[in-house]
C-alpha cells in the first residue's frame, strides 16, 4: 500500500474537519435572520418561551422543532458572557463558493470586496460585515489563518448581515490579491501614512472592479501585502489625530470607493 504524503494526508484531515465544523449563533436577531435563510443548514435550536413567542414569525418555515428551556438553566453551550436573550441555534458556516465566482459582481455595477489582512477581533469582523452589506460590496475576505472565524459574537455584531453579506477565507492573501488583479481589480491598501488619498486614487477609476485592504489596528499592512496591492491609500482626515478602528476605517473607505 503506498502511503500518502503528509500533505495529501493535512488537507484531508483540515476538510474532515472543516466538514464537521458547527456553530453557535445566539441572541434573538441573529438566531431570526439564520432561521429565515434557507441556505442555513440548521442543527439544533434552543429557545425559552418568551423567545419561543418573539421567534414565532421566523420558526413557521425554518423546519427546525426548538427544545424549550427555563431560563435558569439554559442549556446551549455558550459562554456565560453571551447575551443570548433566550435563543440560541446550532448551524453549519456558511458556504459562498468560489472567490472567482464571488468576485465577478452582479453586472450591474462596478464591484467593490474588502480584504483583511490579519483583522481577528470578531466584533471588527461583524461590524466590517455590516458595513460592507450597507455599502454593496459583493464579499468581505479574510484568511484561513489569523482571521476571524464565524462565531456567534461575530453573527451578533454583523446584526444579520453575515446570512447575506459573503464572507470568505482564502488560503493565502497575497495570492488572493494577485488572482484579483488578474481579475481586473483595483487592489488598494489602506496605510495612515499613504500620500495618496481613496478618491484621488480611484480618480478616473470608479468604472473598475475596486478592492480595499484594511490591516489590524496597531501593526496594521504586512509587507508582503504592502508590495502585493496597486497602491497605498489614506483616508483623509480633517484635524491632526488621524486614526479609526478598522471597522470605522472599512465604512468610511468604502464610502469613498462607492462607484
Amino acid at each position: 500500500m503506498v502511503k500518502k504524503p503528509k500533505w495529501v494526508v493535512e488537507k484531508e484531515q483540515a476538510k474532515k474537519a472543516g466538514a464537521a465544523e458547527t456553530v453557535w449563533l445566539f441572541g434573538l436577531h441573529a438566531v431570526r435572520d439564520a432561521l429565515l435563510n434557507p441556505r442555513r443548514e440548521k442543527l439544533r435550536l434552543i429557545l425559552t418561551l418568551n423567545a419561543q413567542t418573539k421567534l414565532a414569525d421566523a420558526l413557521e418555515g425554518a423546519g427546525i422543532t426548538p427544545e424549550i428551556h427555563d431560563p435558569r438553566k439554559f442549556g446551549a453551550p455558550l459562554d456565560p458572557q453571551s447575551v443570548h436573550q433566550g435563543a440560541a441555534l446550532e448551524v453549519k458556516p456558511l458556504d459562498w463558493g468560489r472567490l472567482q465566482d464571488v468576485a465577478l459582481g452582479d453586472g450591474i455595477r462596478p464591484p467593490r470586496l474588502v480584504l483583511l489582512d490579519r483583522v481577528t477581533d470578531p466584533h471588527n469582523v461583524g461590524a466590517i460585515l455590516r458595513s460592507a452589506e450597507v455599502f454593496g460590496a459583493q464579499a468581505v475576505i479574510g484568511t484561513q489563518h489569523h482571521a476571524a472565524p464565524e462565531t456567534g459574537a461575530l453573527a451578533k455584531t454583523a446584526s444579520g448581515a453575515l446570512e447575506r453579506q459573503p464572507y470568505l477565507r482564502e488560503r493565502n492573501l497575497a495570492d488572493t490579491i494577485t488572482a484579483l488583479q488578474a481579475m481586473g481589480y483595483v487592489v488598494l491598501g489602506l496605510d495612515g501614512e499613504a500620500e495618496t488619498s481613496i478618491e484621488a486614487a480611484l480618480d478616473g477609476r470608479r468604472d473598475r472592479a475596486v478592492a480595499l485592504v484594511l490591516g489590524a489596528e496597531g501593526p496594521g499592512l504586512r509587507q508582503k501585502t504592502k508590495e502585493t496591492v496597486d497602491q497605498l491609500v489614506r483616508i483623509d482626515f480633517a484635524g491632526g489625530f488621524g486614526s479609526l478602528n478598522v471597522s470605522n476605517a472599512a465604512a468610511v473607505a468604502l464610502y469613498a470607493a462607492r462607484p
